[in-house]
């Protein structure tokens, strides 16, 4: 049975955006592996909003704009960050438990904030928490229902409009249609395009890739965070040691034991995260090392495991112990500012389509992402858009079969797809580079596969999206924010615009 609302992605955005979508219709979350892994679960450090008595609205909103390094959408910033107050007070009458200190909410600081705005819950588990809280809401509601292990492998359109979708059943392997009057593109992020990333296997950017394919514009997709401290021990998984640790005063020492951010950036360790990723690149060839390290010994070991027990905890699994020794950390690929372009409410260019949360471009970032606003933007434009959605659907009704599309897959591996990525589209660029890599995954030969399973998919949409950062990045002839380009390391005022690529489109920017 064909649902009114379909919703791709179970994380922040997904799920509150279907609760909204409740009140309309039938909804349908769908996740590509359990409806508990997302980007969302693994947000440790905290939501940033607002509330403290020595905080101000527009003192967040100051902070966002300035990290955005002039290309922050201000009306977005002004929408996120008025309404974020009353969206976390909402997540706390539906059960939501930030830490305290007392009976008053506790803060924490984060680099390039100029209060302690920052919530945190079970000290480094925020982001399951929030989005705990949101999956027991939207389970509690009867005209919401969850399949687990289905992708979204293709977007269905009828004359011009979003129509449905075609999922891969993981558990059967087989693939088949769905019809929706709307469809919620809130799938997350894109870490997997990158060798080096602190995202989940299920980060492979399947919404943008997907409204790409079916004619969707797509914005700001060069600008890729790049998350300074990810924890480089052979073996381990690229585990993110929160920001929140530099907040509470962790220091960066490279392999000599000294200190260096100083060198780089007044505000030292709680510099914009791409000055900080940029400077420990800096810092790993001056030295010759493979990483530098995150001191926070001098907090001692009582506080750190406290504070941050998730991170405590999996650091001593890989044989680190916090309380005594500082750990090897290296920056991986962490977040898109850049996504599907919305309006903001969801709409994206085509009729019937919408986009939420990480998977989506409001503008809200700009270049470069403010820390812990995106479990924020989640909430927000999550519920923003399951209200236009359930506003504007009727003028969308669902429609009956349809040809299926036959997909294209890449003749290459994920392996070279990805190392590509990481050398040529990372935390530093340049145009001989960018274009190699264009050259290179142009010229992968696309073939037909009726056997194709979930890798393939996923493959596809890695290739695709890496791509599309290649060839944004290599039309902006300019560094800013999150994109370093070695051959124009300023910026420069002819591109302080929004980058736009459709399909069988060039790079434009307004």
């Amino acid at each position: 049975m064909n649902p009114d609302f379909l919703v791709v992605g179970a994380g922040v955005a997904g799920l509150r955006a279907a609760i909204e979508l409740a009140q309309a219709g039938a909804v349908l979350v769908i996740a590509k592996d359990t409806l508990h892994e997302s980007s969302s679960e693994y947000a440790q450090g905290g939501i940033a909003v607002a509330l403290s008595d020595d905080d101000e609205v527009e003192l967040h909103e100051q902070d966002t704009i300035a990290a955005g390094d002039g290309l922050c959408d201000r009306h977005a910033v002004h929408t996120l960050v008025e309404e974020g107050p009353a969206a976390i007070q909402q997540l706390i009458e539906w059960g939501a438990e930030f830490d305290r200190e007392g009976s008053r909410l506790a803060f924490t600081q984060e680099g390039a904030h100029s209060r302690r705005r920052i919530l945190h819950a079970h000290g480094d588990s925020t982001g399951r928490e929030i989005a705990l809280t949101l999956y027991r809401k939207a389970s509690s509601l009867p005209n919401v229902r969850f399949q687990s292990y289905a992708a979204i492998t293709d977007l269905l359109l009828d004359d011009g409009a979003v129509s449905g979708a075609m999922v891969y059943d993981a558990k059967t392997r087989e693939s088949h249609p769905i019809f929706a009057r709307a469809i919620l593109l809130a799938s997350g992020g894109l870490g997997r395009v990158y060798l080096e990333t602190t995202n989940p296997d299920v980060a492979t950017g399947d919404g943008i890739a997907m409204a790409w394919r079916a004619g969707a514009e797509i914005s700001d997709i060069e600008f890729v965070q790049f998350h300074p401290t990810a924890l480089h021990v052979e073996g381990a998984p690229r585990f993110l040691l929160s920001e929140a640790l530099r907040g509470e005063g962790a220091h960066l020492v490279n392999s000599l034991g000294e200190r260096f951010m100083h060198r780089y950036h007044r505000l030292e360790e709680l510099a914009p995260r791409d000055v900080v990723s940029r400077a420990i690149v800096a810092e790993m060839q001056a030295t010759g090392a493979p990483h530098v390290f995150l001191d926070l010994t001098h907090r001692g070991g009582d506080f750190i495991r406290s504070r941050f027990p998730r991170v405590y905890e999996t650091c001593v699994r890989y044989g680190v112990d916090l309380a005594t020794q500082a750990a090897p950390v290296h920056p991986a690929a962490h977040y898109a500012m850049g996504g599907v372009r919305t309006d903001l409410d969801g709409c994206a260019s085509l009729p019937g389509l919408y986009a939420a949360g990480e998977a989506a471009c409001t503008g809200v970032h700009g270049a470069n992402r403010l820390a812990s606003n995106s479990l924020l933007e989640g909430v927000v434009f999550g519920a923003r858009a399951g209200r236009a959605m359930r506003q504007s659907s009727a003028a969308h009704p669902a429609h009956g079969q349809l040809r299926e599309p036959e997909p294209l897959f890449p003749c290459t591996t994920e392996e070279r797809v990805r190392g590509l990525a990481w050398t040529e589209c990372g935390i530093i660029r340049s145009g001989e580079g960018l274009g190699a890599a264009c050259e290179m995954l142009q010229a992968d030969r696309l073939v037909a596969n009726s056997h194709a399973g979930l890798a393939e998919f996923c493959l596809r949409n890695i290739h695709t999206v890496a791509l599309l950062i290649a060839r944004c990045a290599l039309a902006r002839r300019e560094s800013r924010g999150a994109h370093f380009r070695t051959d124009y390391p300023e910026k420069q005022v002819a591109f302080e615009k929004h980058s736009i690529i459709a399909k069988g489109d060039e790079v434009r920017f307004q």
